[in-house]
């Protein structure tokens, strides 16, 4: 018996005039725009949280920072002593040896005060005659009535001026608490760092505790690589600039140097704010010609810098791009200050590792297999 035809397929459901109008590029922009404002909110929001405690924030982050160069040599010592007298020995020699180095610096700068206050007024007498001759043809009198102005403007706002130094004594004293708390956690991260990390990942669904872990081992990993390499690149920037300094006859080549060691933790801006000090150093005290050679010296700096340690120091931590460093230091500014700069191209790095470290396990089958059997146990 012959079977009957099949029905005709009921046409499809015409759509709206509203949906008709709208074409499917924009709708799949406004879905994925709200997304977009949703997750801009919630991180807004978290930085203002983070924000009401962000010296605690810092002082987490420096104690990190200290953990990563107190736990190698902490660790060579626990080998031949018990962990909690290696710990100690590692953070006093530490302690020690920063203040040397602060010592030698307050040393040079007073042997070198009086010497140092007449080469600054020569040379700027040299800059005034300089300025005097063509082609600027500046009247002579113009300095001296800077120089007034300068009095007045000081007078008249001498009130503020001790507001805000007081109000730097204030600061002063948040800066050695924020660095106490950081030093108070390194100590403990370093002597039992790996125990409290076991005991955060325990109050983890087991499902979860795979990808933790991953995530975990990977942003360690480049914190500890970024914040070993950038120590390097920033002793390597101050040796050179100490030794130029010091062969081109600038005073303060030793401070300077240490200058140019602090800055470098700042990529891309920080190396040549910290030279532009020096250049100003060798202005008032050597001359135009000795000034441009140290502007010269930031140019070399900053090729060595970009084009030979970053890419060979920094290339067993994480390699990001110059213009994700770039976004990342102005961005990590606006947000919040130095700070924000030498803290947002470690946390950027650390997000890209994580990120890559979590798409590498899910691709892994035995990855998947072994997160298959966590979550049957």
């Amino acid at each position: 018996m012959p079977t009957p035809p099949d029905p005709p397929a009921a046409p499809p459901a015409a759509p709206s005039s509203g949906e008709s109008r709208v074409p499917d590029l924009l709708r799949t922009a406004a879905a994925y725009a709200w997304r977009i404002i949703v997750v801009g909110i919630v991180v807004q929001a978290a930085f203002s949280v983070l924000g009401q405690f962000h010296r605690i924030a810092v002082a987490v982050f420096l104690g990190l920072v200290l953990t990563t160069l107190l736990r190698p040599a902490a660790g060579l010592l626990a080998r031949h002593m018990p962990r909690p007298l290696a710990v100690a020995v590692t953070l006093i020699g530490g302690i020690t040896a920063v203040l040397a180095v602060l010592a030698l610096i307050g040393e040079i700068v007073a042997d070198q005060r009086s010497s140092l206050e007449k080469e600054f007024v020569a040379g700027i007498d040299r800059i005034e005659r300089r300025l005097e001759d063509p082609p600027f043809r500046l009247p002579a009198d113009s300095f001296d009535d800077l120089q007034s102005r300068i009095g007045k403007l000081l007078a008249s706002h001498r009130s503020t001026l001790i507001s805000e130094a007081l109000s730097g004594a204030s600061r002063l004293l948040e800066v050695l608490t924020v660095l106490a708390l950081a030093l108070f956690c390194a100590v403990f991260f370093t002597h039992s760092g790996h125990q409290q990390w076991q005991w955060l990942c325990d109050q983890l669904p087991p499902a979860a505790r795979p990808r933790f872990t991953t995530a975990s081992h990977a942003a360690w990993r480049t914190f500890t690589g970024y914040t070993h390499g950038i120590l390097l690149v920033a002793a390597t920037n101050a040796t050179l600039v100490g030794i130029a300094l010091t062969a081109l006859g600038v005073p303060l080549a030793l401070p300077l140097a240490l200058l140019e060691f602090a800055a470098a933790f700042i990529p891309l801006i920080g190396s040549p704010l910290a030279l532009a000090v020096a250049t100003v150093v060798a202005l008032a005290t050597k001359g135009p010609l000795t000034a441009l050679l140290v502007v010269a010296l930031i140019v070399i700096i900053g090729q060595i810098e970009g084009h030979l340690l970053h890419p060979i120091v920094m290339s067993w931590a994480v390699r990001l791009h110059p213009v994700v460093v770039a976004l990342a230091v102005v961005g990590g500014a606006v947000a919040a200050g130095i700070i924000g700069a030498v803290v947002a191209v470690p946390l950027v790095a650390v997000l890209w590792s994580v990120h890559q470290a979590l798409r590498k396990a899910d691709n892994d089958p035995s990855n998947s297999g072994n997160q298959t059997n966590d979550r049957s146990t």
